[in-house]
């Protein structure tokens, strides 16, 4: 019953905002998440406690200003993902840096299946909307949130944006996995805290990290590509990032490039990581 309640005012502001014009809307979200939602719900407090566990030299003004801005970009992320044509014509106009264009035009030509890995840093649906954009077909696998009445029209947000969409389930992998079979390309975000992951490095801590993306890539010999949506100064576009194919390699070794990946960006745009996403071990009840 909790849960349905929340959702029903989550959707009724939901629904209130995407009357509003985009930038109008954009930007009034991330306040309402930095300066309501999130106190309430726990994330600037649990944003904080992240950020000094990091960075314990960090003064404590500086970890709430990031904190306020990290749940910013948490709120316009969450609308922008519900603004599909406005958020599709962002993208559209964003700017490709990196290497890796290349890469994944050599390995689309040749039938070979790419696997994008990515992390809860700026709009992480933009680089995806971007590439279909350019005529590329990309889609993905995502962890359904606890709250089933909420989760089941936020995954709309992901559908029909290019190619298929999986939940994290058995008959999801094996959906996944057909793709990657046919040569197709998927994206994945890797930066999630599993039980049973083993430990790699992520900001100088120990954070659980599966090693799937690296196996699925080895098993199909798929192209490891990390990509990511860097909100700009404007908070209202983006760049993609398309960085350089990982090598082939032992799984966890391209998974620790995979994260460091992350870990630069988190490291020089703090204000874009998703602080409030329970990454390590050390605490669950933030």
């Amino acid at each position: 019953m909790v849960d349905y309640l929340i959702n029903l005012v989550a959707t009724a502001i939901i629904r209130s905002a995407l009357l509003l014009p985009y930038a109008i809307r954009v930007r009034f979200f991330g306040w309402v998440m930095a300066n309501f939602v999130g106190r309430i719900a726990g994330y600037l407090r649990r944003a904080r406690y992240h950020l000094g566990f990091v960075w314990p030299e960090m003064p404590d003004a500086e970890r709430h200003r990031i904190a306020r801005a990290c749940c910013n970009n948490f709120g316009r992320t969450l609308i922008e993902n519900y603004s599909g044509a406005e958020l599709q014509s962002r993208a559209e106009s964003a700017r490709i840096v990196g290497n890796g264009l290349a890469a994944i035009e050599k390995a689309r030509a040749e039938g070979r299946p790419v696997i994008f890995v990515s992390g809860h840093f700026g709009n992480f649906e933009v680089p995806r909307r971007a590439l279909t954009a350019r005529g590329f077909v990309i889609g993905g696998i995502y962890r359904p949130m606890s709250n089933r009445y909420f989760n089941a029209h936020y995954e709309k947000t992901m559908m029909d944006v290019s190619g298929p969409v999986f939940p994290q389930t058995t008959k999801g992998l094996m959906g996944f996995l057909r793709v990657l079979k046919k040569g197709g390309m998927v994206t994945i975000l890797v930066d999630v805290r599993g039980e049973t992951f083993p430990d790699l490095d992520f900001l100088g801590k120990p954070a659980p990290t599966s090693t799937s993306a690296a196996e699925f890539a080895a098993r199909f010999n798929a192209v490891m590509v990390p990509y990511f949506g860097r909100r700009l100064e404007n908070g209202l576009d983006f760049e993609v990032i398309l960085a350089d194919p990982i090598p082939s390699g032992e799984p966890s070794e391209m998974m620790q490039a995979a994260t460091n990946a992350i870990a630069d960006l988190a490291a020089r745009y703090p204000e874009q990581y998703f602080w409030v996403h329970r990454r390590w071990r050390d605490r669950t009840d933030i």
